[in-house]
C-alpha cells in the first residue's frame, strides 16, 4: 500500500516472543474473530471495490517508522515500530541488492464494526528504506460494516490494482515478486478459490526502483482524504515459506544484510496495534492483532 514516510529512528531488537511493551503499557491479546456467515452480493462487492480504489489512490508506499524505546539486540534482529506495518523487512544499503521475495499465508477473516477498517497482507520489494514499492497480496476491507476481500498488486508509480473479488477467509495464498533487470514479475496464486490469481509483469528503471528491502507485512493502509485508517480486527496472520534472494543468493527471512522485526503501534506510541513473533525456521512468523487505532 502507498503511505507517506515519517522520520525513521530504528532501535535494536526487543524480545520478539510475546507482546512488545512501549512506555510501560502492554496490550492484551483479544480473541480471534469469527468468520462472516455469508458472502456479500456482487453489487455490494462492486461498490466496495469502487470505494477502495477511490480511497487508496495517490498515496505513498513507505513504512511510517518510529523509535523503539528500551530495546536491546537479539540475534542480530532490529526491533522497529511503525504506525502502519507489522511483520519483517530485510534491508540493504546497496541498490539492487534484492531480486526476489516470496511467501505464503492463509487469508485471515475479519470482524467488522460500523466504521470502515482495513488490514492488508502482502510480500514485496522496497518501501521500508526507499520511496518506491513493488508488492502484492490480499486485503480485508470492512465496508459499511461488512467484510469484503480482494487480491491486489502495486507497482510504482501506479496506484493499487484490485484484482480478485472472489477471495474468501481461509483461502491459501502464495505470492512472489521477482526482478530481472528492470522487469518485475508479480505472481499470486489462490489455491482455494478461482478468479483471484495475479500474473503480470511491469518495468521500473534501476535508478528509480532501488530494491534495497524485501518485506513480509500486515498493514493498515491510508485513505487518500483522511490518512491512515483503523486496522480491521483480523484473526491470526501467519507467513510461511518466507524467502528472498539477495545479491544472487537465495535465502529465508533474515538472510539480507539487515533484518527488522516491526511492531505496529498507535499514534501516541503508548500501546501496540499489532505484534510480531520471532522467526521459526527462518521462514515463518505470525502477527497478532491487538487494537484498531
Amino acid at each position: 500500500m502507498r503511505l507517506l514516510r515519517y522520520l525513521i529512528v530504528s532501535g535494536s531488537a526487543a524480545a520478539l516472543a510475546g507482546a512488545v511493551t512501549l512506555s510501560g503499557v502492554t496490550a492484551t491479546t483479544v480473541a480471534a474473530p469469527a468468520r462472516a456467515s455469508h458472502a456479500p452480493s456482487a453489487r455490494f462487492l462492486a461498490a466496495a471495490r469502487t470505494a477502495l480504489v477511490h480511497y487508496l489512490r495517490h498515496n505513498h508506499p513507505q513504512a511510517m517508522l518510529v523509535h523503539t524505546r528500551n530495546a536491546h539486540a537479539v540475534k542480530n534482529v532490529t526491533a522497529t515500530s511503525a504506525f502502519n506495518w507489522s511483520g519483517y523487512a530485510d534491508t540493504a544499503t546497496t541498490a539492487q541488492t534484492f531480486s526476489k521475495v516470496s511467501g505464503a499465508w492463509t487469508t485471515p477473516s475479519v470482524t467488522c464494526r460500523a466504521e470502515d477498517q482495513i488490514t492488508s497482507n502482502w510480500v514485496g520489494l522496497d518501501g521500508f528504506n526507499s520511496t518506491t514499492v513493488e508488492q502484492l497480496g490480499t486485503i480485508s476491507w470492512c465496508f459499511q460494516g461488512k467484510p469484503v476481500y480482494f487480491t491486489w498488486y502495486e507497482m510504482f508509480p501506479a496506484n493499487t490494482v484490485e484484482v480478485g473479488t472472489a477471495l474468501k477467509p481461509g483461502d491459501k495464498i502464495a505470492a512472489s515478486v521477482t526482478r530481472t533487470g528492470t522487469s518485475y514479475a508479480f505472481k499470486l496464486t489462490d489455491a482455494t478459490t478461482a478468479g483471484n490469481n495475479i500474473s503480470v509483469t511491469k518495468t521500473c528503471a534501476l535508478a528509480t526502483c532501488k530494491d534495497t528491502s524485501a518485506e513480509w507485512i500486515s498493514e493498515r493502509p491510508a485513505f487518500n482524504t483522511t490518512g491512515i485508517v483503523p486496522q480491521a480486527h483480523y484473526n491470526a496472520f501467519k507467513i510461511t515459506s518466507g524467502a528472498q534472494t539477495a545479491n544472487g543468493t537465495a535465502g529465508t527471512i533474515g538472510g539480507g544484510p539487515g533484518v527488522n522485526a516491526i511492531t505496529m503501534i498507535d499514534s501516541t506510541q503508548a500501546y501496540n496495534l499489532g505484534t510480531v513473533s520471532g522467526l521459526t525456521g527462518g521462514n515463518s512468523f505470525s502477527t497478532t492483532w491487538k487494537n484498531s487505532f
